[in-house]
């Protein structure tokens, strides 16, 4: 634990910057000989270990500075920050500091809220809360580092000692159900705790003796026990199920392992601890990495691309400087796929802005939310540049205010999108119609274990023009039973692919599916996808789902569902939407959203079809709502049968 009784670290910290001007980035294709091999020291590692061997230290040593992590200048160097007053970005922490500067922080919540908030799930209740308060102070200390008036000390220290006081800075609904962290039995750090400590750890190192020296052992004190103490000891094992996000593929790992090492590196003394983190870190990020596929797929969809990436970005930049570029992220051991996630967002796009929302994904990105991750790809990977740069957090915006509007575009175009694209590790073709107003289609295979898992191999969305039509509903807003399997958006039930004897695919990496042919031509697009393996029911002998997507004229894609058993079998698939529809007769649907309409034709083999609309049982979906399952079923079983939709665009 850090006793504040030395000097800033400012000259560490500028010998970084300068060391950072001769060393490789991550685009060049060698390993610089000063630099970590990063292959070599995790091949070190015993399979599944987090915490670093002894051999992966010793490579560590050699690479690590002896001191501290100075994230940016202390106040006491006027010229950067006086600079960075200056900027719009500087301008705008002011602006928003000296607005807020009224405000009481949030935090402590009653443990009355808290409880509640555990129980039911609510977000709302707490969330907004933690976030304001947080979002406060960050604004609060880089105002003060910028303006050095002592205006805002006062806040700060009110802010950092509400904080403090918190028995639990984990999500309410992140602690267990007996609350044992509010309980104080227990510590354990979530997509919260990490970002408490970050901050906390950000005033002590800027603000440095503008804050009290008790003040400053108190902050130290409390790092200690709730973040790096506890992330290592579930790092060795000692305390595996406080912090299991170690081992993740999500977003979790990233973001909770960010925000923890810059609070290790930037407070903890003791240099075997901060060492120890980092290795620990390094290790963990081969299981977040193991996430994507090696397509570059990103199976939480763009929304938590963003969020996990870019906070994956975040600990490349912060380590990459720490070690004067000597540990480098960017590449890590696989560059090639670093470059294929970064480019993600760009290739996922059904049409321009316009996303399918398989998993726990959203049709469209908010325009004007947090995009460090886009900036960060431009910079680093030379991905497509956005528009601006709207920062998540304050720390995004000291590692990039100096050079971001290199990364940034004011262009109105686009880069045009190709006619498909196929991510053929995980199974994701997207088709695209070259009309004037497109008309497309996001076919999945994928399994049923990804990360925000939904129940979903063969799901697919119809796209025309500016509009998600039919398919894919996304997924329901998170409050309480929203993770669970069987809730109905989340299920097979609620996505546009076939139930069996009123049975739904499993879950499980085995139940997957398999893109078996594919064939692209200028006119003509089409998948085979082999979906048997997504359902445990020992009669059903195949069952493939095969898409088309001609491309002349208006356009016409058909999906077909082809299906045999040993013995009779009831059998249907469904028409999900969001959108006004109206069943015109026993085999025709017509789809309208927002000016767009299209048809859906739907012909059978093998015995009788029928119809039956209804409205999917969960009142908050995260693409709105409500959402519907036109099902289409067999009246009678059968051994044998297939059921084609075919879709079309309407004009007035």
């Amino acid at each position: 634990m850090k006793v504040i009784n030395k000097q800033p670290r400012l000259a560490v910290y500028l010998l970084f910057i300068c060391a950072l001007t001769v060393l490789p980035r991550a685009g060049q294709s060698q390993i610089n000989s000063k630099q970590l091999d990063i292959p070599a020291y995790l091949q070190l590692a015993k399979k599944g270990d987090i915490y670093p061997n002894a051999a992966q230290l010793e490579m560590l040593d050699a690479v690590l500075p002896k001191t501290a992590f100075q994230p940016a200048p202390s106040f006491q160097n006027r010229k950067y920050w006086q600079k960075m007053a200056d900027t719009d970005l500087g301008k705008k922490y002011i602006l928003e500091a000296e607005e807020a500067i009224g405000q009481a922080p949030e935090v402590p919540i009653s443990d009355a809220i808290y409880r509640r908030a555990n129980k039911e799930g609510n977000r709302g209740i707490y969330k907004p809360r933690y976030y304001r308060t947080m979002d406060r102070l960050e604004k609060y200390i880089l105002a003060e580092c910028m303006l050095n008036d002592g205006r805002y000390l006062a806040q700060i220290e009110t802010y950092i000692e509400a904080i403090m006081e918190m028995k639990s800075w984990l999500h309410p609904n992140h602690d267990d159900s007996d609350n044992s962290v509010l309980e104080g039995k227990r510590v354990s750090i979530d997509l919260g705790a990490r970002k408490f400590g970050l901050v906390l750890a950000l005033a002590d190192a800027l603000l440095e003796n503008k804050l009290s020296t008790t003040l400053r052992n108190e902050i130290a004190e409390q790092l200690q026990w709730r973040i790096i103490d506890t992330y290592l000891a579930s790092c060795k094992e000692d305390d595996p199920e406080s912090n299991h996000w170690i081992r993740s593929t999500s977003n979790w790992n990233s973001v909770c392992t960010s925000g923890t090492l810059f609070t290790t590196m930037v407070i903890s003394d003791d240099e075997e601890e901060r060492k120890a983190a980092i290795g620990a870190a390094l290790n963990s990020m081969v299981f977040y990495l193991s996430g994507f596929g090696e397509d570059g797929y990103c199976s939480e969809g763009t929304g938590y691309w963003n969020y996990g990436f870019g906070h994956y970005l975040y600990l490349a930049e912060i380590l990459f400087d720490y070690s004067g570029g000597k540990i480098d992220l960017f590449r890590f051991d696989n560059p090639e796929k670093l470059q294929k996630v970064a480019d993600f967002p760009e290739n996922f796009q059904v049409h321009q802005g316009l996303y399918a929302p398989f998993s726990d994904g959203v049709t469209r990105v908010k325009e004007g939310g947090d995009n460090f991750a886009y900036v960060m790809s431009a910079k680093y990977y030379g991905a497509q540049k956005p528009k601006g740069f709207v920062p998540d957090e304050a720390v995004q915006s000291l590692v990039v205010w100096p050079d971001y509007q290199q990364y940034i575009s004011n262009e109105k175009g686009k880069n045009p999108l190709p006619p498909v694209t196929y991510f053929d590790d995980y199974g994701i073709v997207i088709s695209r119609g070259q009309q004037t107003t497109p008309f497309s289609i996001a076919v999945k295979a994928g399994h049923n274990a990804e990360n925000h898992n939904h129940s979903d191999v063969g799901s697919y969305v119809i796209a025309y023009g500016e509009q998600i039509m039919a398919g894919d509903i996304g997924a329901p807003s998170y409050i309480a039973g929203a993770f669970s399997k069987d809730n109905p958006a989340r299920s097979s039930w609620g996505h546009p692919v076939p139930k069996i004897n009123d049975q739904l695919q499993s879950n499980g990496r085995e139940y997957k599916g398999r893109i078996t042919s594919t064939e692209f031509t200028k006119n003509k697009d089409k998948v085979e996808v082999d979906i048997q393996p997504a359902y445990e029911i020992p009669s059903l002998t195949s069952l493939s789902r095969t898409v088309e997507n001609d491309k002349t004229g208006q356009g016409t894609i058909s999906i077909t569902d082809h299906f045999a058993a040993s013995r009779p079998v009831d059998f249907g698939v469904a028409i999900m939407t969001l959108a006004e529809y109206e069943i015109v007769d026993s085999r025709t649907v017509i789809i309208t959203e927002n000016g767009y309409k299209i048809k859906a034709e739907i012909t059978g083999e093998g015995g009788d079809l029928v119809i039956k609309d209804e409205q999917v049982p969960v009142e908050h979906l995260r693409e709105g709502g409500p959402a519907y399952r036109i099902g289409v079923d067999y009246t009678a079983p059968v051994a044998e049968g297939s059921i084609t939709v075919r879709y079309s665009p309407l004009q007035e």
